[in-house]
């Protein structure tokens, strides 16, 4: 996994570039936020937390296509307000954006696109690991 460090800016390049971006999040598969721009941290933490059902309910989704492996790729959720977007970032690991309703969304699909392209493979995020003497 890259620097943290290294991640908030990044993910502070994609809110720059994208006008109307309210927060940016990087989370693990299993809803821990691992790097976050705008916002507080705790919300960052409520994204994270939530992401991590979205990611689930979009895989069971995949599993109906007749192609479909399972795997979510992004989803994207209109609301009155503004938009979010969830986008496989990694293995194990994904970028989450909350966007203002006047959000360029081709751009935002894009650049959420291009950073995933050049850092994905820093963006692993493994399982973690049960503690000795707990059953898994």
């Amino acid at each position: 996994m890259q620097n943290r460090a290294d991640l908030d800016w990044i993910l502070k390049g994609l809110a720059d570039g994208v006008p109307q971006t309210r927060h940016v999040v990087v989370l693990s598969a299993d809803g821990l936020c691992i790097a976050q721009h705008g916002g507080d941290q705790d919300a960052a933490d409520r994204i994270a937390a939530a992401c991590a059902g979205l990611q689930s309910l979009s895989a069971a989704i995949a599993l109906e296509l007749p192609h479909g492996d399972g795997r979510m790729r992004l989803v994207v959720i209109e609301v009155n307000g503004g938009f979010f977007y969830l986008m496989a970032a990694g293995v194990g690991a994904y970028l989450a954006v909350l966007a203002d309703e006047g959000v360029d969304a081709g751009l935002m699909g894009q650049r959420m696109r291009d950073l995933v392209a050049r850092i994905g493979e820093h963006l692993s995020s493994p399982p973690r690991a049960t503690p000795a003497g707990r059953a898994t």
